[in-house]
C-alpha cells in the first residue's frame, strides 16, 4: 500500500522563515527571519537579527552577495559586480542614518523600518 509523505508543520502565516513550532506571536520578533529593508535595480538590502559588528547590512544582485560597512562602505566580505557595488554604496550614502536606526533596531531585536530604494 503506497501511503503519501507527510507535510512538516507549516507556520499558520505561511512565512518561509519561520520554525515549525516558533508560531507566529504579534508582537515577538521571529529571529531566524532575514528583513528586507529595501529594493532597487534587482538588488535586495537585508539585515539581520543580532548580528555581529560592525554595523553592516548584506546587499544581494544575480546570485552575489556583498556584506557592507554601514559607515564606511567597506566591503566587508563577499562581492558585487561594480555598477551594483556603486549603486548600493551611493543608496547607503544617502541613507546611512536610517540605516543606522534599523541596525540599533535589529540588535533589540525589533522589527527595521523599510527604506526608501535608490531613485
Amino acid at each position: 500500500m503506497h501511503r503519501p509523505k507527510q507535510q512538516p508543520a507549516r507556520d499558520p502565516t505561511g512565512s518561509p522563515h519561520s520554525r515549525p513550532g516558533s508560531g507566529d506571536v504579534r508582537g515577538v520578533v521571529d529571529a531566524s527571519a532575514v528583513p528586507t529593508i529595501s529594493r532597487f535595480y534587482g538588488i535586495v538590502i537585508r539585515m539581520y537579527f543580532s548580528d555581529h559588528p560592525p554595523p553592516h547590512f548584506h546587499a544581494v544582485y544575480a546570485g552575489e552577495e556583498a556584506v557592507v560597512v554601514i559607515d564606511t562602505g567597506e566591503i566587508l566580505r563577499g562581492e558585487l559586480p561594480d555598477r551594483a557595488l556603486r549603486m548600493v554604496r551611493e543608496w547607503a550614502s544617502l541613507h546611512r542614518d536610517e540605516l543606522s536606526a534599523n541596525w540599533d533596531r535589529l540588535q533589540e531585536p525589533a522589527q527595521p523600518a523599510p527604506i526608501d530604494p535608490l531613485p
